[in-house]
């Protein structure tokens, strides 16, 4: 197999990275840009032996990694934000022809907040302390102490983003990492490793592995050395690495989909409520927080979804490369038939598409929203991960939150109202790991994150972040009883 592939200009090794070498695998998958359908490159397809080699590269490099100073685990994150910084500009133009994604929102948005991911777990590593308390006298000391190898398991909607989330806080607390991220979206962590080198990681505390599915995730969920779990994904795949976790009892955090529903009440600012609806749309649909299901007050529903359509119409869809862009393409063909088997279905089951449901040239799917929906329908129901929307009414704030927590899901959740009273009383009452209230997709590392109900398992983020990625240790000294030596 050929060693690197050249994307937009950008050299990429299409080998795994494990314990500080290249390595190849037997077989390969064709990377394919979703923009065009062109192939990106012959990515190294690792199984059983890659998993192996990179647990116990990362078994070898933990303990003295473990051991090193919170000082200088933090020097050395930071000077990986520097080379993410330095690197900004293939970074994003990688990503953006790997999956799709609006180049403008690499450059300007995802990709300093990679770097933003580092130097925040770095600085929240050095002020980590849990203050010491007595219990009769006797001292407790709270620590975090470094669990050990971590597999981590990334999407691909946002790779490196979402990548970076988890290597970030699990580097910084004492671990070494696996890392395997989704087959469609490979090459910007390949990027990361060779960025982690020149800043200084040492061999093994980040490995990357490719390949696809359980081909070479079974092997890394199930390893006995493995101490910690995160994935992102879908609820299927999160079943899948329960179970295989389970015989190790390796602890879990899983985030995974969503049917978050944006609730527009009748005093809300129609301008604002209109502004986050066209926001759903996104990264062409592809956003697990997305809230996908509208929910309107019965007396603005016309209005809301007569403006909603005038702006929706003037979003432009092509190459995510193109400035003027506003949606990309779906990742991959395969996604695109769910997509539009979800909005099929729908239609021959009454629902109407008041703008888009359907298909156009390439990997494209046109915006779209349906009204006439059931409430327990497959597509208020199930998630697209697309362009596409529902809209259902409400007479009553008892209705509302009623509609907005039936589902399994409890991702998210947006709120559009001019009442602040109303606004603390129906954010409190819906099932949400996450909810905003007249804006979206705010979102601060020292807040927790994660969902609830089959929405995910666990939360991350500051000190969050620390606990899942740490043995908790407490420590209980009694008074007195010295002996003195010397």
């Amino acid at each position: 197999m050929s060693e690197k592939t050249i994307v937009a200009g950008v050299s990429v090794d299409t080998r795994h990275w494990i314990g500080g070498r290249r390595i190849p695998s037997a077989e390969t998958f064709t990377d394919v840009s979703p923009i065009d359908g062109q192939p990106l490159g012959e990515i190294a397809r690792g199984g059983p032996v890659e998993a192996e080699a990179a647990v116990a590269a990362a078994r070898e490099a933990f303990p003295a990694w473990a051991a090193t100073s919170r000082a200088e685990r933090a020097r050395i994150l930071h000077a990986i934000a520097d080379g993410v910084e330095k690197r900004l500009e293939e970074l994003a133009i990688v990503e953006t022809t790997d999956n799709g994604a609006l180049l403008r929102s690499h450059r300007r948005g995802v990709m300093p907040r990679v770097a933003h991911n580092f130097r925040f777990f770095a600085d929240w590593l050095l002020s980590l302390e849990h203050e010491d308390f007595e219990t009769r006298g006797h001292k407790n000391h709270v620590s975090w102490d470094p669990a050990g190898p971590c597999v981590l398991i990334t999407p691909w909607n946002a790779p490196l983003m979402l990548a970076t989330w988890k290597v970030a806080p699990a580097l910084a607390a004492g671990n070494t990492v696996v890392l395997k991220p989704a087959e469609w979206s490979p090459l910007t962590a390949s990027l990361l490793a060779d960025i982690a080198a020149e800043a200084g990681l040492p061999a093994g505390v980040l490995n990357v592995v490719q390949g696809y599915g359980a081909e070479i995730g079974d092997a890394l969920t199930s390893h006995p050395d493995v101490r910690r779990i995160s994935f992102t994904g879908s609820v299927p795949t999160a079943k899948r690495i329960a179970e295989s976790a389970a015989a190790n009892l390796t602890p879990l955090s899983l985030e995974l989909g969503g049917k978050s529903p944006l609730l527009v009440f009748a005093d809300a600012d129609l301008d604002i409520a209109v502004d986050l609806a066209v926001e759903q749309y996104d990264n062409a649909g592809q956003v697990c927080l997305a809230a996908t299901r509208f929910l309107v007050e019965e007396s603005v529903a016309e209005e809301f979804t007569r403006r909603f359509a005038e702006k929706a119409s003037g979003l432009r869809q092509g190459d995510p490369r193109d400035e003027a862009t506003d949606i990309g393409p779906n990742i991959h063909p395969r996604q695109l038939e769910k997509i539009d088997g979800f909005v099929r279905r729908a239609v021959a089951a009454g629902a109407r598409a008041v703008i888009g449901g359907h298909r156009k040239d390439g990997q494209y799917y046109a915006p779209t929203l349906l009204t006439d929906v059931a409430q327990d329908s497959e597509i208020v129901q199930e998630e697209v991960f697309g362009p596409v929307l529902t809209l259902q009414t409400f007479a009553t704030e008892e209705e509302a939150i009623r509609l907005a927590n039936d589902t399994r899901f409890g991702l998210a959740a947006t709120l559009a109202t001019g009442n602040p009273e109303r606004a603390e009383r129906v954010a409190a009452q819906l099932v949400a790991g996450t909810v905003w209230v007249n804006c979206f997709f705010v979102r601060d590392l020292q807040a927790p994150f994660g969902g609830s109900r089959q929405s995910g398992v666990g939360r991350e983020g500051g000190t969050w972040s620390f606990d899942f990625y740490c043995d908790l240790k407490n420590t209980v000294t009694a008074p007195g009883g010295w002996t003195s030596h010397g």
